[in-house]
């Protein structure tokens, strides 16, 4: 909303410039979007009086002109404008000053002659409008001489541009912008002129009746005026009008627009003569009816528009535009002024089927207070008469059936600095809360508020701290160190540890992607997923996007391919990507929720393999501290490689799978490179982590390591072999290292060689040689007895 800093003025005794204006109403919660001025570029030009013409000695287009700008010596301006002559006022841009496109002037030579400056235009101040100008601005013979022209013009006022959002349609006025410029301020503001004499000895109500017949119009009310005179709006009128963007038409159609901008309620006028019923009907439109707005244009209405009828013909659409039939005239000489409410959803409804966006719908479709329209009636009969533009009948017609009634709350003046964290005395909250008109009363620490029914978006005790805060200062609040509670405490653990493996993922040079929730069922097919599988039992989305979008994933398989898909077909050569998302499976019992997993879902390609993704998995679960993890071969999950393919397990439950996609898959998704991904179900790993860290004394004694080359058959597991070795090293064993694996022609056919480095310690004392021998042996009697190991 357009907010003219002089118009403000009007309201509240505003001692601050409009710049520091807009910087106090920021910290107290209005949105300000910027403080528009219109010729805040131009500099250094004044009003000046041609005093001379000359013609330019050597140039026949020039003139050479002395101007007198209000000082004791005439300057000289060279110019090769026409339409001026002598004693013409016009703009002077004097050396070194700046027009409105930010062109700066300077004193210079013109054929030889000295030109001081330059005059000016209406479009070189920036003030043109559509039409196109030639020559010169002349001004007014009593326009005063050496003046600042943006003093002289106006073009010095400002107009702060305000986002009002939806919560607070009372401050889509000026009356509910002076009542938050008068809390910024610590000052009162005051009410416009609501005072009207009635001087028709004859009753509306004697000569029109209103009947509404639906419940989307809450209130109607009408007063009559006769004695008519239209014409133009005063000046100062129509300055405001444009000011805040409205087009001034007649005297009292401005009225109309003055009012709804002052008062914050649309209102219309009818020509009288075009009610020839007497009868105004608030009613449903009928389907395919057609209607001619005051735009000119012929709108087809269907029955859930609310229309303003004289009895059956339609004269007006409630809440968004008056109709052409009943439009104000030149002649007319008696109106009826309407100020109504009606259902802001169905105004936002059909504002947006007819493309129709009105100052009125933008104002009725954030439901703004019936109550408002008793004050906007009175506000424009009392400019009738101030304009003496006619004469206000008496009696009002005021169709009302559900009055809103003012609200009360009961808060707690010390929950409210605990809420804020605060010290304010009670006082001063029932100061601030008077300054915006909710009138406080003080019971002990409680603050007794009424709510005025403008206030809409008030209701809970959080909306009074909200307002405390907000008068008293944002900015006054002091920093408080938000509570942060440990990873011991259930209700905060899961989401700590969801942050550590991100911390980790991007630790490990992994990028975070985030996909949707919702998926096509065909997708199913294209990860190769088992026609019987359990994952094909999904959840079924009632209102979907499409088919694509139609129902919930039970895996993430699809989401990471698609990206990884889309980085390829992209030319990116190394991906590396990670999600943090959900899955969701279907409950046997339909009336309840499906079970929602948290899943880490980990995808690459490009100069990577098995062992890259499985260092990535490593580091994860190293973070979440788990370490009795072990990876189980698996071959029967389709839409992996059956031979570069593992399980996690913790014990014996399964908390996630990794390897290499399947070729099939990575076909059917476009992809010419080797695709690795992960799925990780991070409830399973959340129950099982420790990432308390404890203290461990460095080692007093020095490790002994023994080196081990052993030859077992092919399908022997890397996993199986440090398990037996730990198994029978027991204590002794700290630490496992695989260092090589090797077949060549020297291993026979089947076989394959793999080389260990053990490292042997004790805590107590120094290990000897004949300690690490017998341990030693028995490790390898066991890997010979279980797993059929020669030791090369």
């Amino acid at each position: 909303m357009k907010v003219p800093y002089n118009w403000l003025k009007d309201y509240v005794d505003i001692d601050v410039n409009p710049k520091e204006l807009g910087d106090k109403l920021t910290l107290t919660g209005s949105q300000l979007e910027e403080v528009i001025t219109q010729g805040d570029k131009i500099k250094n030009v004044v009003t000046g009086k041609i005093v001379e013409i000359k013609q330019h000695p050597d140039a026949d287009k020039l003139k050479v002109c002395q101007v007198d700008i209000g000082k004791e010596e005439l300057i000289q301006i060279v110019t090769a404008a026409t339409n001026m002559k002598e004693n013409d006022i016009v703009p002077v841009a004097l050396h070194k000053s700046i027009l409105a496109d930010g062109t700066e002037i300077k004193k210079g030579k013109l054929r030889g002659q000295v030109s001081n400056g330059m005059f000016c235009s209406e479009e070189e101040l920036g003030i043109a409008g559509d039409e196109p100008v030639h020559g010169l601005m002349i001004l007014p013979k009593d326009a005063p001489i050496g003046v600042d022209i943006k003093e002289y013009l106006g073009l010095n006022k400002s107009v702060l541009d305000f986002d009002i959002t939806s919560n607070r349609p009372d401050c889509l006025s000026m009356i509910g912008m002076a009542r938050e410029v008068a809390a910024a301020l610590r000052k009162s503001y005051k009410m416009p002129n609501l005072n009207y004499e009635a001087k028709i000895n004859k009753n509306i109500n004697d000569i029109l009746h209103v009947e509404v017949r639906d419940n989307l119009c809450r209130r109607f009310m009408a007063r009559g005026v006769k004695n008519v005179k239209i014409g133009p709006s005063p000046s100062w009128m129509q300055e405001r009008l444009i000011d805040a963007g409205i087009r001034p038409i007649n005297n009292i159609v401005d009225i109309t627009n003055f009012v709804m901008l002052e008062i914050g309620e649309p209102m219309h006028a009818y020509d009288a003569r075009e009610i020839s019923s007497n009868k105004i009907v608030v009613e449903r439109a009928k389907n395919n009816e057609k209607f001619t707005t005051l735009d000119g244009i012929e709108r087809e209405l269907d029955e859930t528009f609310l229309c303003i009828k004289d009895n059956e013909t339609t004269i007006g659409l409630a809440g968004l535009m008056g109709g052409l039939n009943s439009e104000i005239k030149d002649d007319t000489t008696e109106v009826i002024f309407e100020a109504a409410n009606f259902d802001g959803t169905n105004i936002r409804v059909n504002s947006k089927k007819l493309n129709l966006r009105t100052e009125a719908s933008s104002r009725f479709e954030k439901d703004i207070d019936p109550n408002l329209a008793a004050l906007a009636i009175d506000r424009a009969c009392s400019l009738v008469c101030e304009l003496s533009c006619g004469e206000i009948m008496e009696g009002t017609i005021d169709v009302y059936p559900g009055k809103k009634e003012e609200s009360s709350i009961t808060v707690d003046s010390k929950w409210i600095n605990r809420f804020l964290g605060t010290d304010i005395p009670k006082e001063d909250m029932k100061y601030y809360l008077d300054l915006i008109d909710l009138k406080t009363t003080l019971e002990g620490d409680n603050l007794v508020i009424t709510i005025p029914t403008f206030r809409v978006d008030i209701g809970i005790k959080e909306d009074i701290a909200e307002e405390v805060a907000r008068i008293y200062g944002y900015d006054k609040i002091p920093t408080t160190i938000a509570k942060v509670s440990t990873g011991r405490e259930p209700k905060y653990k899961k989401e700590i540890l969801k942050e550590e493996v991100i911390k980790a993922m991007i630790a490990s040079g992994i990028n975070q992607s985030i996909s949707y929730s919702f998926i096509s069922p065909k997708v199913f097919d294209k990860i190769n997923l088992a026609a019987d599988s359990e994952l094909r039992n999904v959840v079924k989305i009632k209102n979907p996007l499409g088919e694509d979008y139609s129902v919930m994933r039970t895996t993430t398989i699809h989401s990471m391919m698609e990206s990884l898909a889309r980085n390829y077909s992209k030319n990116n050569d190394y991906v590396r990507l990670f999600e943090v998302g959900k899955v969701y499976i279907k409950n046997e019992d339909e009336s309840k929720l499906p079970q929602e997993k948290t899943i880490l879902t980990i995808g690459m390609y490009g100069e990577c393999d098995f062992l890259d993704l499985k260092g990535v998995v490593e580091n994860v679960l190293e973070t979440l501290g788990l370490n009795k993890v072990k990876f189980k071969r698996e071959s029967e999950n389709l839409s992996y490689h059956p031979g570069k393919t593992a399980s996690i397990m913790i014990g014996k439950e399964k908390a996630g799978t990794l390897g290499e996609v399947h070729p099939t898959v990575i076909e059917n998704y476009g992809i010419d490179e080797n695709c690795y991904l992960a799925e990780l179900d991070l409830d399973i790993l959340f129950n099982y982590a420790n990432i308390t860290k404890s203290y461990k004394p460095l080692p007093k004694f020095p490790a002994v390591t023994r080196d081990m080359a052993l030859l077992v058959d092919d399908e022997i597991l890397v996993q199986d072999i440090e398990d037996t070795i730990r198994r029978a090293g027991g204590n002794l064993v700290e630490k496992v290292k695989l260092f090589d694996i090797y077949k060549g022609a020297q291993i026979p056919e089947g076989k394959k060689s793999i080389a260990y480095s053990i490292a042997y310690r004790d805590d107590k004392k120094t290990l000897t040689d004949n300690d690490v021998n017998k341990v030693h042996d028995k490790i390898l009697r066991s890997l010979e007895h279980k797993l059929g190991a020669i030791l090369r």
